[in-house]
């Protein structure tokens, strides 16, 4: 096996395979990322048995074959060599990467490649389309929200489901609930409500473009994704969602309306003084104001005013900064309306103008 590839292009690809890759053990196939070069092209897999990438590029090809070979050092070799061509040939179990413009070469033993997990082929399975712009919008607005308590495995991804006339994703850890909903495209197939795990959201996140459109096909307990070059997919999490409905509140009574810089500003000085394992801080609301403060502790507090829009009685509610903030940090709006009906039920954070997602956050003991 012998080929020259771009070092950028391939670096591209293997940095999306280590993202997967959850082993760095040399030992261990799974630690590997798989090459095949046939007719032109080179194609990349890589697994942790349950997220599966697979890519191609465009390769010069001497001798055709294919092999595996340890990801990280891999990686670690190309993000320390220039752009330009370099050589990959095997040699036995040896592996020989020589850059073209450097007299440097490296070594690297290889596993066979019969033993790499076998993918599925996707060739048959009916997918949908959606705007990857959309789809990333609902993921930015959502994967914060997920729960990384392990014994509460149903709560570790998103829930992507499609109802009515929407493609609705909601994540919640318990305290805090984020949702948005999309409408439908025509060609969308009937599917359950599922959980979707959030590394392989991740790397749609990060790789998926701005615009076109990301195929989408949900298939017994997997979800497989199609766009670019790229084909990705990813076992479902095993489980019942949270019944989310029933966190959403039907009416608030009281609300008031801020600009999210200013809020985002007064929030990030004052936590400067928050106790770091509560978080906690403290939303005092009066007409026209809002103050807010951390708890008194030994090390001391901070407070800050700010304008609203607010009509209505004074009220203090305590709340974790990091579920106003994060939120904060994904909304476009320069206004945010924030909605309430009793300081210990659970408040609504939206843009203003409303749009198609909501925040919803429980407040705090005020102690």
């Amino acid at each position: 096996m012998k080929f020259t590839f771009d070092r950028d292009a391939l670096l591209k690809e293997i940095s999306i395979a280590q993202e997967i890759i959850s082993t760095k053990n040399a030992l261990s196939i799974l630690s590997n990322v798989y090459f095949k070069a046939e007719n032109g092209t080179l194609v990349i897999k890589a697994t942790d048995t349950k997220v599966n990438f697979e890519t191609r590029i465009p390769v010069d090809i001497e001798e055709p074959g294919s092999t595996t070979v340890l990801c990280d050092k891999l990686l670690n070799i190309l993000n320390n060599l220039p752009s330009g061509d370099i050589e990959f040939k095997q040699e036995d179990i040896n592996i020989f990467i020589k850059p073209i413009s450097k007299k440097a070469s490296f070594k690297l033993k290889s596993i066979a490649s019969d033993k790499f997990p076998e993918f599925s082929s996707n060739d048959t399975i009916p997918y949908f389309e959606v705007s990857s712009g959309e789809f990333k919008k609902m993921i930015t607005q959502t994967i914060f929200a997920v729960s990384d308590d392990q014994t509460r495995y149903f709560m570790n991804g998103v829930s992507f489901e499609k109802k009515d006339e929407n493609l609705i994703m909601v994540a919640t850890d318990g305290r805090r609930l984020a949702y948005i909903a999309k409408p439908l495209v025509q060609g969308v197939n009937d599917f359950n409500q599922i959980i979707i795990p959030i590394k392989v959201l991740n790397i749609i996140l990060k790789r998926a473009p701005a615009e076109g459109n990301i195929f989408i096909s949900v298939l017994d307990k997997t979800i497989f994704f199609k766009f670019g070059n790229y084909d990705l997919s990813s076992v479902l999490i095993d489980g019942a969602f949270p019944n989310y409905q029933r966190v959403i509140p039907e009416k608030q009574e009281f609300y008031f309306e801020i600009d999210k810089k200013e809020l985002s500003e007064a929030l990030r000085r004052v936590a400067l003084l928050v106790e770091q394992k509560s978080h906690r801080v403290y939303f005092e609301i009066t007409p026209g104001t809002l103050i807010i403060s951390s708890q008194e502790s030994e090390i001391g507090t901070a407070k800050e005013e700010i304008p609203c829009r607010y009509e209505g009685e004074e009220v203090k509610i305590a709340l974790n900064y990091l579920y106003i903030e994060e939120p904060l940090k994904v909304i476009d709006s320069e206004r945010i309306c924030i909605e309430f009906t009793e300081k210990m039920h659970a408040i609504t954070l939206r843009p203003e103008p409303a749009e198609d997602f909501f925040h919803i956050i429980m407040p705090m003991q005020m102690e």
